[in-house]
């Protein structure tokens, strides 16, 4: 090759790889959700991941939505790739003990380790921590709260529930997410639950039709300025 093909051949790759775009060009952040400028709501799903995940991961993704998965420890261990594309796909990872027991029945050392081997687990998982907790059944008192505390993390509670576990209905399923839908509301399912996954494409498109943007848990609370321990939404009668 002759130096002059040889300088128009490096002129030629200097061309394209500037015509390229760079990979963060070409995979722009997102611009993070604003939930005072719109509508916002935060689909929860507790206890998994189930064994369901998959297909409701895939929903999510065709629409476009985000969600907050509240982890058992126990079932990260046997479905870390779940865990690990739900991180990946830009879903909130949260702690919801490794066994699902009563906190406010456990002593300080089991709490401590029921939320230790999740943060565990989840991390070799998908290589993040969880930065919320939903104590088992939604109940904390101040040995909880204290303990929440120590880990740095604000503890969530819910707004409105589908019923999911109880009904296993898909219309009844869908009736009960809308009715209790808000602006700013935490809602309460589960992916363990077959008819909950099933519902889900007409659950997200409805809320979407009604203006919605489906956003995660720390998307809501970041006005609320949770400290360690914080629970949210407040239940009645709790002081701390």
């Amino acid at each position: 090759m002759s130096r002059h093909q040889i300088s128009l051949l490096a002129i030629a790759v200097a061309a394209v790889t500037a015509l390229a775009p760079s990979p963060a060009s070409a995979q722009p952040k997102k611009a993070p959700v604003d939930c005072e400028q719109v509508k916002c709501i935060a689909l929860t799903f507790d206890d998994g991941p189930g064994q369901y995940a998959g297909t409701l991961l895939d929903t999510l993704k065709k629409y476009n939505a985000k969600a907050t998965f509240f982890l058992e420890g126990q079932y990260v261990k046997s479905r870390p790739a779940f865990v690990k594309r739900m991180a990946a796909e830009g879903h909130e990872l949260g702690n919801h003990s490794y066994s699902h027991p009563d906190f406010t029945k456990s002593e300080a050392g089991k709490i401590r380790s029921e939320i230790q081997k999740t943060q565990d687990a989840v991390k070799q998982a998908a290589g993040v921590e969880p930065k919320l907790l939903r104590p088992p059944y939604g109940l904390a008192d101040l040995q909880v709260s204290d303990i929440a505390t120590a880990f740095g993390m604000p503890m969530i509670l819910w707004t409105g529930g589908s019923h999911d576990w109880d009904t296993k209905n898909v219309e009844a399923i869908k009736k009960k997410t809308l009715e209790v839908a808000q602006r700013d509301g935490i809602i309460l399912m589960h992916d363990w639950v077959k008819q909950t996954v099933d519902a889900m494409p007409s659950i997200v498109k409805t809320l979407q039709s009604k203006g919605y943007t489906l956003v995660t848990v720390s998307d809501i609370v970041k006005r609320q300025n949770l400290q360690p321990g914080d629970i949210f939404p407040v239940p009645e009668g709790w002081e701390r």
